[in-house]
């Protein structure tokens, strides 16, 4: 029974998702939270677990809901199940429905489209800003200021880059400080 459910859950996620990972997180996070799979504040963390690690982050996901619920074989069947619609719609396109793209309905589709993933990923963003400084619910924020102090030096750190370099910083790099100040401020403030 839990196969189905990943692969059903992960399927549905994988079809009616634009815009990629990051607006798929609602998604997943409903089916979650839905099935028990992860606590909200499990998810939460794992957000950050599949931001750090390779690959993309709706497959992160699934992988690790699907193991962490059904073993190796969940992992499997969960990101097959994320992946599969977009492999059918892109073989669909590409043999089939390649002038489609011009039709002017399906231009106007794609417009509207965008919006709701752009709604959807600044909703993450917001979600995930406003639990990293300590939102639990609306009666419930637990202020976090070593989040707060994390967040002020990197925006400290990637503007004085940006200033000086005349271009953006480094993911990988901006990724990696983020975890090295993350353990000193923890350190410092826990002393």
């Amino acid at each position: 029974m839990i196969f189905l459910e990943l692969f059903y859950e992960f399927f549905l996620i994988g079809l009616f998702t634009f815009g990629g990972g990051y607006a798929m997180i609602p998604l997943i996070e409903d089916a979650v939270l839905k099935h028990n799979w992860l606590t909200p504040e499990q998810f939460i963390d794992f957000i950050g677990v599949c931001e750090s690690t390779p690959g993309p982050i709706a497959v992160n996901m699934a992988t690790y809901i699907g193991s962490t619920n059904a073993g190796i074989l969940g992992s499997a069947v969960a990101t097959f199940a994320v992946v599969l619609p977009s492999f059918i719609i892109i073989v669909l396109i590409a043999a089939v429905l390649k002038n489609i793209i011009k039709n002017k309905y399906v231009v106007r589709a794609l417009e509207g489209i965008k919006a709701v993933v752009l709604g959807l990923i600044t909703a993450t963003g917001i979600t995930l800003s406003l639990t990293c400084l300590g939102y639990k619910d609306l009666h419930n924020f637990d202020f976090n200021y070593n989040s707060l102090i994390c967040l002020i030096i990197l925006a400290l750190i990637y503007f004085i880059f940006l200033k000086i370099k005349k271009k953006k910083i480094n993911t990988i790099i901006l990724i990696l400080t983020s975890a090295i100040l993350g353990i000193i401020v923890c350190l410092i403030t826990n002393i």
